[in-house]
């Protein structure tokens, strides 16, 4: 997945998003070193580390992804270093004591090959006993190949107006869901501009990641159905990971 060109839409769609920050930061803090975030996108969580005195390096595929967040920590007076590479490839010689993938970064993992690759990676630049916390939302999705509007609509200075609409597509053999996104923006002469991203995500299942973290090197994870603790349950949107190297 190229985020250059959905790097904009995505800092409006996800700026907001708080549910994570505070679970992130209290592992930041724990972690008594350098921490590594994987999938650092715009660098939400990474400034919010940051400003919280965390030692923080951002890992992110990329280039416009990495402006964006160097333009937020240039906004916000933080001094953040973030890193352009691949899960799967990028070499630091730095050993962390630990690692996060917030908010779904190990979904574009598509292959049981890309994901080893991915977490055997992240176990090489973990010291032995680090810690490695990601979460994956629990794979429920809205009715497919139906136009839907979720209630994401953009206000800007110059009167114009974005809405995002998004189709879902779900591939279940390959475990894939691909959401087109139709952005529409309505300038305040009445002029129509309409853009179009298209998303694909692999989600996993609960065991699965297990097995799969057990294969790359890793304990066996302890796993919540929140960001504030209690059971993996029916009703729970997301599964929180947290493990260690061996």
């Amino acid at each position: 997945m190229n985020y250059d060109e959905f790097a904009d839409l995505y800092d409006h769609q996800y700026d907001v998003y708080r549910d994570d920050l505070h679970f992130y930061g209290g592992v930041g803090e724990r972690a008594g070193g350098p921490v590594l975030e994987v999938g650092a996108g715009t660098g939400r969580v990474t400034s919010f580390l940051a400003r919280r005195g965390v030692n923080v390096t951002g890992l992110e595929p990329s280039a416009r992804m990495i402006e964006r967040a160097q333009e937020r920590a240039a906004k916000d007076g933080l001094n953040m270093r973030f890193v352009q590479g691949d899960v799967r490839t990028f070499r630091l010689d730095e050993r962390f004591e630990t690692v996060i993938a917030p908010f779904n970064a190990l979904m574009h993992l598509y292959t049981p090959n890309e994901q080893l690759q991915g977490l055997e990676n992240i176990h090489a630049h973990l010291k032995t006993g680090g810690s490695f916390v990601f979460d994956l939302y629990v794979p429920r999705f809205g009715k497919a190949n139906t136009v839907r509007h979720e209630g994401e609509t953009f206000h800007a200075p110059d009167g114009s107006r974005t809405d995002v609409f998004l189709v879902q597509r779900h591939d279940r053999p390959r475990q894939h869901i691909t959401t087109e996104y139709h952005v529409d923006t309505t300038h305040a002469d009445g002029t129509l501009k309409r853009r179009h991203y298209t998303l694909t995500q692999r989600y996993y299942t609960r065991y699965e990641v297990e097995w799969l973290l057990r294969f790359a090197g890793f304990e066996s994870p302890r796993v919540t159905g929140s960001f504030q603790g209690g059971p993996l349950e029916s009703g729970s949107d997301v599964m929180v990971f947290s493990t260690r190297a061996l």
